[in-house]
């Protein structure tokens, strides 16, 4: 099962040519990561608390087709988890009709809020906190 949240386009996230601005599809692959580990239970305070927090290192953003005012779509999230320090976080904005808007792939890292260094195994550590570790992936 792929985690998505459902989005609509509000007007204000449009460029002069009536389509979303580039940065806005950031923000929406953004949300929907916030929104996959909310349902894990990685709530913001609860990673505070182990002093630990979720960085985006790098990513990478491919445009399908474009998305204009009121259309609406999901935008998935999968966790995939290797044996380093870093992960990858791959994204898809699909509209209601099936046609890919845009694939978005992240890496990411796990800081150690004290240290300010990236932690070992960061899959491990997330689903030692999440009440629902089946939603970050296997």
């Amino acid at each position: 099962m792929t985690f998505s949240v459902p989005v609509t386009v509000r007007g204000y996230e449009l460029d002069v040519q009536g389509h979303v601005n580039q940065a806005v599809y950031l923000q929406y692959a953004e949300h929907a990561r916030w929104e996959c580990l909310l349902a894990a239970g990685l709530q913001p305070d609860k990673l505070v608390a182990a002093r630990i927090g979720p960085v985006v290192l790098e990513t990478t953003i491919k445009y399908r087709r474009e998305l204009r005012g009121g259309d609406e779509f999901r935008v998935t999230c999968a966790f995939e988890w290797g044996t380093g320090k870093t992960y990858r976080v791959r994204q898809e904005m699909i509209r209601v009709d099936g046609t890919l808007a845009a694939e978005v792939v992240g890496v990411g890292g796990l800081l150690d809020l004290d240290a300010r260094r990236l932690l070992d195994d960061p899959a491990a550590r997330l689903r030692g906190l999440a009440e629902k570790p089946e939603l970050l992936g296997g």
